[in-house]
């Protein structure tokens, strides 16, 4: 289906809010549809396999939402909204590419999308009051469990956790975060180091 299609309001309460506040815990029984077919049913509009789509995909989005959102509420803001966009511009995916690799991408750039909308919101914590250390590596990590980590990335002050989900999470270097960002690759360098000291004095906290 072309893209007037998706043009056109879709309104999420046709099949994300029922569903919304209970499929990230739901077990829900496999449907015999290869991704491929799956795609093409969403693209001519059939609702059950958008609900579908959404089912078997929603789980690990949201884990992206989590890493982007300071918390809950605002990180199934973000899923809600990137699904509208995923069907919106389903037309534009080309088989050739990784399905899932697409989801994560338009994922993470609707997050973007709603932090900057956002900006105007006041940080969690003063970027003055952080301790810059360069030597703090990726092995404070060890021993937590990836929820307690989590928890941790969405108290780092907004710059911050965009930085560091964009480098650690997402693989992006800092030459593509400063250019996805509009700044210096240095200044990407020294949010990284800062997100990395501050999440340690967190995690020690958390001891």
């Amino acid at each position: 289906m072309g893209s007037d299609y998706w043009s056109k309001p879709i309104s999420v309460t046709f099949f994300l809010q029922p569903f919304f506040c209970k499929l990230h815990y739901q077990v829900v029984k496999p449907i015999q549809l290869t991704e491929q077919e799956l795609i093409k049913a969403c693209k001519k509009g059939d609702r059950q396999a958008q609900e579908l789509l959404y089912r078997r995909y929603s789980p690990k989005l949201f884990g992206v939402c989590l890493r982007y959102a300071s918390n809950r509420a605002e990180a199934e803001d973000f899923l809600q909204e990137g699904f509208i966009k995923i069907f919106r511009n389903l037309y534009k995916y080309k088989p050739t590419g990784s399905f899932s690799a697409w989801l994560y991408r338009l994922m993470v750039n609707v997050a973007l999308e709603k932090i900057r909308q956002n900006q105007k919101r006041k940080n969690q914590m003063s970027l003055d009051d952080l301790v810059y250390d360069p030597e703090v590596s990726e092995d404070i990590f060890s021993g937590f469990a990836a929820r307690t980590i989590i928890k941790m990335v969405q108290q780092l002050p907004e710059g911050y956790r965009i930085v560091f989900n964009l480098y650690v999470v997402e693989g992006y270097s800092h030459k593509e975060i400063a250019e996805l960002l509009d700044i210096t690759e240095s200044t990407s360098k020294s949010q990284l180091s800062r997100a990395k000291a501050s999440l340690r004095k967190l995690l020690e906290k958390a001891v």
